[in-house]
Formats: structure tokens, sequence, C-alpha cells
């Protein structure tokens, strides 16, 4: 179960990293993407890492 919670947790973290970059126009990747400069795509990213790093941090407690 630890290892589970480790590998989605960093998925999920890495998702919403690259979600909150696209949301802020950092990450201009895919040129087409609907969420580039989308304030909204911030908000869903920063939630996404954040539920990651909890994930995170439980799979070291477990």
């Amino acid at each position: 179960m630890r290892t589970v919670f480790l590998v989605i947790g960093v998925i999920a973290l890495i998702m919403g990293l690259v979600w909150t970059g696209q949301g802020a126009g950092l990450i201009q990747w895919p040129a087409q993407s609907f969420m580039i400069n989308q304030s909204q795509w911030m908000w869903y990213g920063a939630s996404t890492a954040f539920g990651g790093l909890l994930l995170i941090f439980v799979s070291r407690k477990v």
C-alpha cells in the first residue's frame, strides 16, 4: 500500500505542477492547449499538487 500511495502521490504532484504552470502561462506546451493562461487551472493544479504531497507524506507514515 505504501508504494501505491507514493507512486500515485508523485504522479499527482507532477501533474499538478504542470497544470499550475500552464494555467499561469509559464508552460506553453502543447501550444494549442486550452489550459494555457486560464486561472482556474492554476487552482486545479495547486489542489492536485497538494493532494499529491499529502499522499507522499501518508506513504511515509504507513
